[in-house]
């Protein structure tokens, strides 16, 4: 692909459909969700390709801690592989890794883990991938009030700039395109302040077939778009 004519800033994408596409296969669940898996890093290469700089990927939400324990056992062993595989190619590739979300639900040992990976990207220059995982929206922003709170900031000082500052990455801009995969049509408690003027972008494709095509349709969809920001 190359690279698109006016291309968002910042892509973030709700990726849906990995059980549907294991059971669509007679599979676990969890095949679903490690075919998912696989399919972050030639995604993450394809947007970066297209000059995307930031990519936001939802891939387990404050709400699911709430499904089978297996399964949730099955993703955080996952994430644990990932980090173990996917690092040291992500830093070769120039790509900055970002965690978004909670860690102190995780274990003492995946925590050092992501923040390990954090730190040997830290320096990159290329694409941002921000990984959201232990994260909800709701949660972001009554962490961001506490944080608020405890700074000692008076009310009548608190603004939306004040408020942006204080959600867990401050120096990341607000989504311009938010994709979501698996023919759901809702935002599922994700970026709920950042995407207020994020243009959305709905698919029926599971997420692990999402592909080349796909995103070319996503950035496509997206130049299309007037974005006028509450303006005429």
């Amino acid at each position: 692909m190359t690279q698109a004519n006016h291309p968002p800033q910042h892509v973030a994408i709700i990726m849906d459909g990995n059980g549907r596409w294991a059971k669509k296969r007679g599979l676990p669940r969890l095949l679903g969700h490690r075919a998912g898996g696989e399919n972050m890093r030639p995604v993450a290469r394809i947007f970066a390709d297209c000059g995307v700089r930031y990519l936001t990927l939802y891939a387990f939400s404050t709400e699911n801690w709430s499904r089978p324990r297996t399964e949730v056992s099955g993703l955080l062993s996952l994430l644990s592989r990932k980090i173990d595989q996917e690092t040291q190619a992500f830093h070769e590739e120039n790509i900055r890794l970002v965690h978004l979300g909670r860690q102190d639900r995780m274990s003492e040992r995946l925590r050092k883990k992501v923040r390990a990976a954090v730190e040997l990207t830290r320096n990159n220059t290329g694409l941002t991938l921000c990984l959201a995982f232990d994260y909800g929206g709701r949660d972001e922003i009554a962490g961001a009030a506490r944080r608020i709170v405890d700074a000692g900031i008076r009310g009548d000082d608190i603004d939306e700039s004040v408020v942006a500052r204080y959600l867990r990455l401050p120096d990341v801009p607000d989504p311009d395109l938010v994709i979501r995969t698996g023919g759901e049509s809702r935002l599922s408690n994700f970026l709920l302040w950042q995407a207020a003027y994020s243009e959305l972008y709905f698919t029926a494709v599971l997420w692990p077939d999402f592909g080349p095509q796909d995103v070319e349709e996503a950035l496509s969809e997206y130049e299309r778009r007037q974005r006028r920001f509450g303006r005429i």
